[in-house]
């Protein structure tokens, strides 16, 4: 992206901020909505007519944010909160760009490629997840050493730095996911059946939607969502904790469970694009230098536009009766 004249900053809305848009309104997803679905009691996959609708606003303002600011950037630079770390980037492709395609490099692309494919065919044929699919990333990457060796593009001293250079990279996002653990576990921990600080804050949470209109309950329960997914990213973790509550509350206030899986998915997922105690948004902004502070800077507008969506969806979905 640099390359081509933009920033990390839309890096980062082409890659990570698309696939959150797409997990927070996925018709679809096994780790969000089936789980939360089966705790409720609904048919899997149900209510997708509505879901794919959404889908498509969403996804069409994602592009329509990310074109308007990629041009913005592409014609002044500077405007761009990471412009002083881009710059540091752009000196190292440049070095890099002295090099030529070859066949060693075609044979690393296909490497990749090939990697990719067992990646995917891992998550759908065996239910691989975290440790498997990173394991598999490992080798991958060992396997693009040797290959770089054995080519002579590097030495294996250089691959090693290489490898420490990728890991202190990610460090941060490793951190962040052992502080996120352990405030889980000062809280409780994440058992929604053992007594523990975090469940009797669910449970205030909850009874504090009594007496309220349907639409401010729909609502509330997006806002509750979305702040608790601060302590628990996971998505199937979050609706393993907040599902059992949600749902049967969502019968006394008079929304349908459908909805309060709706504020679930939306509350869980849009907020990973802005929360520091998501491991991927983390990752992803360490890959392209650019702190989770600029990041934010720049990403709380996007935020509220997020934010004002799903509640519209969430208050159409109670209109309509969504079921």
């Amino acid at each position: 992206m640099l390359a081509l004249g933009y920033d990390a900053i839309t890096t980062v809305l082409v890659t990570y901020i698309a696939t959150q848009i797409g997990f927070a309104t996925s018709w679809m997803n096994p780790f969000s909505v089936a789980i939360a679905q089966g705790i409720a009691g609904l048919p899997l996959m149900s209510g997708a007519d509505y879901r794919i609708a959404l889908w498509v606003v969403f996804t069409l303002f994602g592009i329509i944010f990310t074109m308007r600011y990629a041009a913005k950037i592409k014609k002044n630079p500077q405007l761009s909160v990471s412009f002083a770390s881009d710059q540091k980037l752009r000196a190292q492709q440049q070095e890099q760009q002295s090099s030529n395609f070859g066949a060693l490099d075609a044979a690393i692309l296909l490497l990749f490629v090939a990697g990719i494919a067992w990646v995917i065919w891992g998550v759908v044929a065996r239910g691989y997840y975290i440790p498997e699919i990173a394991t598999q990333f490992f080798a991958l990457g060992i396997a693009t050493a040797i290959l770089g060796i054995v080519g002579k593009r590097l030495t294996v001293n250089e691959s090693a730095d290489a490898f420490k250079q990728g890991a202190a990279e990610l460090l941060p996002a490793a951190m962040i996911v052992g502080m996120a653990k352990g405030i889980v576990l000062l809280l409780g921990g994440d058992d929604a059946t053992e007594p523990s600080i975090l469940n009797t804050l669910l449970h205030y949470a909850g009874s504090s939607f009594d007496g309220v209109s349907s639409y401010l309950s729909a609502w509330f329960m997006l806002i509750f969502q979305s702040v608790f997914n601060f302590f628990v990213t996971s998505g199937s973790g979050q609706a393993a904790l907040t599902m059992p509550l949600v749902a049967p509350l969502a019968d006394l206030v008079g929304v349908s469970r459908q909805i309060a899986v709706l504020a679930f998915q939306l509350g869980d997922g849009l907020t990973n694009c802005i929360v520091p105690t998501s491991a991927s948004l983390i990752g992803c902004l360490g890959v392209v230098r650019v702190d989770w502070m600029l990041w934010a800077k720049f990403a709380w507008r996007l935020q509220l536009w997020l934010f004002a969506l799903a509640s519209a969806a969430v208050l159409i979905a109670v209109a309509i009766g969504y079921q």
